[in-house]
This record gives C-alpha cells, structure tokens and sequence, in this order.
C-alpha cells in the first residue's frame, strides 16, 4: 500500500472510491442531440481507464424542457438518456471508476429564445448579466412540477446505474431561491432563510422518495456568494449544516462566489494568472464545521497542491478537472512515480471559454482531448524507424519532435534562436501569462528523454536540412508580425512583438490598433498602460478581443479600466502621418464614408503573423509530395500517402503559423495530425 495521502481509499455511504482524486462534473459540450454518446463516453472511459477514482459527469444535465442549454448539455429530462448513460457508467464501472452526474434545472442562466422557446422561470424578475434573460417569476405550479422533473431525472440516472448524483446549486434555480438577490417570492418559499430553503428540501425529499435512501446525493453549492445583499459566509456555513442535517445528503461539493458575469465566473473557476486554490481553505472551513464529507475543485492543478488538500485534512476528496483535460493519466503516472511526466494544466481556459462560444471544449495544450477517438492519446510506435527533420522548435516543432519520437524516429530540430518556445516565449514574458511556458517546458523535457536531438542559434537552409538524410521534413518556421496595413504610414509603426520584447519602449499617448482580436493586442495594451500611458485601442470589430473570450478577458479588463485605457470599436486605422515631433492616425469606419483623427506619439499595430516559410518552399521541389497534404487522411486520422515527384527524396510538411497566422492549440494539433501519421 502506498503511504501517498492522494492514493488511500474513501468510503462515501456504500460506496468504496479508490483513492481520493476526482473529476468534478463539467459539461465539455459533447453530447449529440442532447445524449452522451460515443464522443463523450470516450472521453470519460479514458479518465477512468488511468485509474481517477470518480468522474462526474455533466455540468449540468438539464431536468426540465423550460430549462434549454445555452451550450451543448445533456438532456436529463428525456428517457432515451438512460441507455446512452447506462453504457459509459457500465464501461467506466469495468474500470473501478465511480459515475455520478450533475443535475440541474438552469432557471435564469439561460435564454428563452433556445430549444422550445419557452419562458424562462426564476423565484424573481431579476435578469442574469450574463444571459439576459428577462424571467418569468415562478407560480406555485412552476415550482410543483419542477420539483417532479428534478426527481424523474435521478430515477433515470437510478436506472441507467450511476452510483449517484450531485444537485448544482450556484448561479442555476437552486440556489437562486437561497440568495435574497434572486428570491422575492411571498411564502412559503421566499423570506426567510427556512422559506428559502424550503425548494431544495422538497427536491431532495422527493428524491429520496423515488430513489430511496441508499442511492447516493450530494449538493454542489456556493458557500458565499461574495455579492453585496447575497449570501454570506455566514448564510453558507448555516445551509452547509442544514444540509447535513437533514439526512437526504451525503456530501457537500463546496464552491464559493457567483457566476452571473464574466468576472464573478473567473473568480469561481480561476484562469492563468490567477492564484492556485484560493477557495481550498475555505472549503476546509466547511468541512472542520460540519465534519461531512466534503468535495471541492477550483485551479487545482497539480499534484502538490491536491495532496496538501487531502494531507491537510481539508477536504475528503479532490477535484483535479482541468487537470485531467491536460492529462488523462494523471492518476496513473502518479500511481507509477512519474510526476515529472504529467502533462501541466497552464489555465488557459481554452476549454470553458470554447464552450461559452458555443464550441466543444478542447485543451490548449492537449489536442487529443475531447477526441479520443479520432486522436487517441497514445501514440502508437512506427513499422519502421525513420530519420525526420523538424525546422523550428516553437509549441508546433516541439509537438511535431515529440510525437515524432514517440513513434521511434530519430528527430533532429534546427532552431535559430538559443532555446525553444517560439512565440510562447513573448506571451509568458508577461506574469498574467507566464504559465503558458509550460507548454513550451514539459514538451522539451519529453523530447530530451526521448532522445531528440536539438540543435539551436542554427538558422538552417535548404542545403542543412538535405545533409541530415530525411524521410521526413517538418517546416515548423512560425510567422512574423504583419503591420503593412495602411495606405499610408506603414514605415511609422510598431508591432505588438516589438513592445512585448521590449525591443521597443511604451509612449506616452499610445494608439494599439489591434485587427487580430487576438492575446497579443491586449497584452501589448496592458504593458503600455503600466508604464503610466494613455492608451487607446482600436478595432474594426463591434467588440474587442474577440479571441480572447470572455473569462480571459477579465484580468486583462481588471488591469486596464483602473488605468487610462479607452475602448474604441467599429473604426479602423486606414494611415498614419508625421507631425512634428507626433504622429496623426487617420481613422475610417467599414459603415460609410467616415473618419477621426488622433494625434498619438506611438501607433502599434496588432494584424497577426505571416508565414516564415521561404525554406519550405526552397525545399518543396526536393520533396516526393511537393509539400501537398492529402486533407481527408489529416482530418480523419489517416496517414499521408501523397506521392507525385518520383525525383524527390523526402516528405516535406509545414504545420502551424508556418502555414497561416492561427492560436497555440491549432499549431499543436498541426503537429500531432501530421506527426503520428509519418
């Protein structure tokens, strides 16, 4: 028996989990019509396959017609769930991993312009920030019938055979009866705290009426709402004993905070940047208070800091979710003493802002996850060794030498600068962002235990690439800022590159024309402010920084509105004159025939990359596919087989920004697709 405080069993009621880290409910927005089918079992059966004690699925299943996703959730209320549940619980059972689900019915937080278009439902007229939903305040047959939706939807999880469920109650209809923000309703169920409580005790006791007292229920709830007029710590630890108290519960899944805007949601679930665990002490406080087996995940990324949670006595067990999105084997690498081989989650938070776009989740850092089935995890080893030759050893070229070698090739990488990280290495200059240098640092330790062999400050040719001998060429080169977008005054600005550098100091009256939308124009906007400058940032779109998404979105706003920043949309930089010692940007609008000027002493330009790609095209004629990629085999796993220049000696591929001006995980996926085929 290990002596490790993560890998000792919990009993929770009858049921025996086998060590103490889980995955809490979450809702990658897989499901298909509604239903968790192949993708979404995939996904799960792989956690439980590298030995995660419980995975809880759904974040949250939806008990109710009138309570429609507003992403891709699982359909809760339809019978047709228990067969497609039955099968991933079966499979995750064969795997000793526990099951259990979500359950939920959203009231406010969603739209009722979704699915039937039916009135969205809340104890008050309140609207929610974030999804703008004017409700409907609930009548007594509202709440009745509810209350029958959330018990016939754990019958059905009783019978597809999960070993329990979890009612969400922060931010959805639960919880908005608890809070005095969002509950005033007359009695019996507004007013007091005991009238207020009043609809989470029906549900349970229906629940238990239905599913009886063995089936296990636990509540996943705000302990504090930290708003102004909402719940208290205090209000948290009363309903934290009630809870407890009234028998129908048996564990406490404990957040704190809210999620009706953007920030409050960030402060819930963390990004980078942010601190690690800041809600574990408090979690810890419910627990010394109840003494009740008590559940809690929120930027917990790494092993340490689970194992301090549970060696602490903290908590009983430990959500590690986006843990387990950068890593699915987790568990087992633990289990094996391999730490140092455990892929980092770097809190991009790729994964909730996709889905918050109406996209699937996906991993920054792990292409493979969320398609297990498409891009399996392992990579399989070659029929035969080849020698393959990468150019580049940014997160593309490093993704490329890592697979690469995995399958058992002899990979050699030519980079021109002294160490790896390509483009990373500007983003994680920053603090906000210097956990994205993980990216960059697990890929090279893997590579060095493979045996790659690096070569770096070798700025290589055509002619360095042909001497290693390939089978196997991989332009992974990145781009350059592109600026050269004015009809006028090209020569008088600066890029977002030159100030993250530092090659380039801040002004003191700054315009960031930023046309990508991208991290770079925020991040740039972010030092100038800092420096004590004015800031304007300028864009052509009717919002800013449209790919950063919304919850990376908050530190950046938090810094720069208590600066002087300002916001300008729907304007575009069309020239830039010299004045003097200033220079006059010339501002158009795509609406008509409009125009502003500003009198600025620095103009930064944010309009992506183009490609470095003149040693791809040096080579192509050498290569026996001339540098064309069969897309189907790429998009469906296949491998390339292209072969139309019986002359040539080698394949040759361009991955990344290398190809065109795209994000991190787009590189990545670049390099798996192309690499594990070769």
């Amino acid at each position: 028996m290990s002596n490790d405080p993560l890998l000792q069993p919990y009993q929770l009621k009858h049921l025996t989990l086998k060590n103490r880290i889980m995955i809490t409910s979450h809702e990658p927005a897989y499901p298909e019509d509604g239903m968790p089918k192949e993708r979404y079992r995939a996904y799960h059966v792989e956690r439980a396959k590298a030995g995660v004690a419980m995975t809880m699925t759904a974040g949250s299943a939806s008990v109710a017609r009138d309570s429609p996703p507003v992403f891709n959730n699982i359909l809760a209320w339809k019978d047709e769930v228990v067969g497609h549940m039955k099968q991933l619980a079966d499979e995750c059972h064969d795997h000793g991993c526990a099951v259990m689900i979500q359950l939920t019915h959203l009231g406010r937080r969603t739209r009722w312009d979704k699915a039937d278009w039916l009135p969205v439902v809340s104890p008050s007229h309140e609207r929610e920030a974030s999804h703008k939903a004017f409700p409907k305040k609930m009548e007594d047959w509202d709440i009745a019938r509810i209350i029958e939706d959330y018990a016939d939807a754990a019958e059905r999880m009783q019978a597809a055979g999960l070993d329990g469920i979890e009612i969400q109650a922060y931010g959805h209809l639960m919880d908005q009866f608890w809070s005095p923000l969002t509950n005033d309703l007359d009695g019996p169920y507004g007013g007091s705290l005991d009238n207020r409580l009043r609809f989470t005790f029906d549900v349970l006791g229906e629940i238990r009426k239905r599913c009886g007292n063995e089936f296990i229920v636990g509540v996943r709830y705000t302990g504090d709402e930290e708003l102004p007029g909402g719940l208290t710590k205090t209000d948290g630890m009363e309903i934290s004993r009630r809870l407890k108290d009234s028998g129908m519960v048996d564990f406490l899944n404990v957040v704190k905070g809210h999620i009706d805007t953007d920030a409050g949601l960030t402060d819930l679930i963390p990004i980078q940047g942010m601190r690690n665990a800041p809600h574990l002490d408090f979690a810890g406080e419910i627990r010394a208070a109840t003494n009740f087996p008590t559940f809690h995940a929120a930027k917990i990324p790494d092993i340490a800091t689970a194992r301090h949670a549970i060696a602490s006595g903290k908590l009983d067990m430990v959500g590690m979710t986006r843990a387990h999105m950068a890593d699915p084997h987790l568990v087992r690498k633990v289990i094996e003493g391999r730490e140092d081989d455990i892929r980092p989650c770097v809190g991009a938070n790729y994964c909730l802002d996709r889905i918050y776009q109406g996209g699937m989740a996906l991993c920054l850092h792990n292409p493979s996850t969320g398609r297990e089935i498409e891009q399996p995890h392992q990579i399989p080893k070659a029929e035969r060794k080849k020698r393959v030759t990468i150019v580049g050893a940014g997160p593309a070229g490093l993704e490329a030498a890592r697979v690469s070698a995995e399958r058992g090739h002899e990979v050699t990488v030519f980079e021109a600068a002294d160490q790896p990280g390509g483009q990373i290495r500007l983003t994680a200059l920053q603090e906000r962002r210097r956990e994205m240098s993980s990216i960059v640092a697990w890929r090279f330790d893997q590579c060095m235990k493979l045996g790659v062999n690096f070569r770096f400050n070798s700025f290589a040719d055509a002619d360095d690439v042909t001497a290693t001998a390939p089978d196997e060429v991989i332009i992974a080169t990145g781009g350059l800022p592109h600026t050269e977008v004015l009809a006028q005054g090209n020569d008088l600005v600066v890029s977002t590159w030159d100030i993250l550098s530092g090659d380039v100091k801040p002004g003191r009256n700054v315009l960031v024309f930023d046309d990508a939308g991208d991290h770079a124009g925020l991040q740039a906007a972010d030092l100038i402010s800092q420096s004590g400058a004015a800031v304007e940032i300028v864009t052509p779109d009717r919002s800013f920084a449209p790919e950063v998404m919304a919850m990376n979105l908050v530190p950046y706003m938090r810094a720069l509105q208590q600066r002087d920043t300002t916001f300008t949309v729907t304007w575009r930089l069309l020239a830039v004159t010299r004045e003097g010692n200033q220079l006059r940007a010339v501002l158009g609008s795509d609406y008509g025939a409009f125009t502003r000027d500003r009198l600025v002493d620095q103009v930064v330009v944010n309009h992506g990359t183009r490609p470095m790609d003149e040693i791809y095209f040096d080579l192509k004629a050498r290569s026996t596919n001339l540098g064309e990629v069969d897309y189907d085999a790429l998009a469906t796993g296949g491998a390339q087989a292209v072969a139309t220049n019986s002359e040539g000696s080698f394949r040759l591929f361009r991955i990344g920004d290398a190809v065109a001006a795209r994000n991190t995980h787009a590189a990545i996926y670049d390099a798996l697709r192309i690499a594990r085929g070769l």
